[in-house]
């Protein structure tokens, strides 16, 4: 079993007057956090809050760029070519390092959001286009990846990735992740089964199928409404099991 992974969460994610999330208790519970950067959701206020929220509780920063989509918070797929990808994510990291630079935070990996997140495992040409954009501006960030196919070609082609797995969403039988428009509260204490289970190795998809999963990083959902008694159970797991928490690009430098 691996005994040491990141615990991530996707955070930073209100807009202007409209809060979601509950960051200020979140984000002292992950080692990395993934901060939305304004086109699903997110807005320079709300992006230096987060930035600064991750400084106060040694929480690692990482961009989270996703479609031009804040009525379907990114999660509505949108036409994108490789290079359309790659430039929205090259934007958006420019915008978060910029709020980050100010406050002296670095930024530490890019994960896609939602539909763009998608995109990078269904086109692995864009997985890898993303890869290069970002790492030109910045050859020492890391970009995060499903765990599997895509997530191995890019790294075999020399890119810097993380490899993730999910607390709280399901898997199908190909190990592609089922994304929820409008995530509900999950049992606690199944989110953490499944935590378990990919530090095993595997996950089961939801006809039963077990899909081997090899993950650096796993994610959970500040948008779900009890996010916050989500990683408090995976944490207590982690405590009963022994399993040591350390930033993703920590985790990830150890692979071979």
């Amino acid at each position: 079993m691996r005994t040491l992974v990141d615990l991530n969460a996707d955070a930073g994610e209100s807009f202007g007057r409209w809060q979601l999330g509950d960051d200020e208790r979140l984000i002292p519970l992950v080692t990395s956090v993934n901060v939305a950067c304004g086109w699903h959701a997110g807005d320079p206020a709300t992006m230096r809050r987060s930035v600064q929220l991750a400084a106060d509780g040694d929480t690692a920063v990482g961009a989270h760029p996703g479609f031009p989509d804040l009525a379907g918070f990114g999660r509505r797929a949108l036409a994108m070519s490789p290079r359309e990808a790659a430039d929205a994510c090259l934007y958006q990291f420019g915008a978060l390092r910029a709020v980050a630079d100010s406050l002296g935070v670095p930024v530490r990996h890019v994960k896609p959001h939602g539909a763009l997140y998608g995109l990078t495992l269904r086109d692995p040409d864009a997985a890898e286009a993303v890869a290069d954009a970002v790492q030109s501006a910045d050859p020492e960030v890391r970009v995060v990846l499903l765990a599997g196919p895509t997530a191995d070609r890019v790294a075999e082609r020399g890119y810097r990735v993380v490899r993730e797995a999910f607390a709280d969403l399901d898997y199908d039988d190909n190990g592609h992740i089922i994304i929820e428009p409008n995530p509900q509260a999950k049992d606690p204490e199944v989110c953490a089964d499944q935590v378990m289970s990919v530090l095993r190795g595997s996950v089961t998809s939801v006809n039963g199928t077990a899909v081997p999963v090899d993950a650096d990083t796993i994610c959970l959902h500040g948008d779900r409404p009890n996010a916050v008694e989500v990683a408090k159970a995976i944490l207590d797991r982690f405590a009963t099991e022994g399993v040591r928490r350390a930033p993703m690009v920590e985790v990830a430098g150890q692979r071979a």
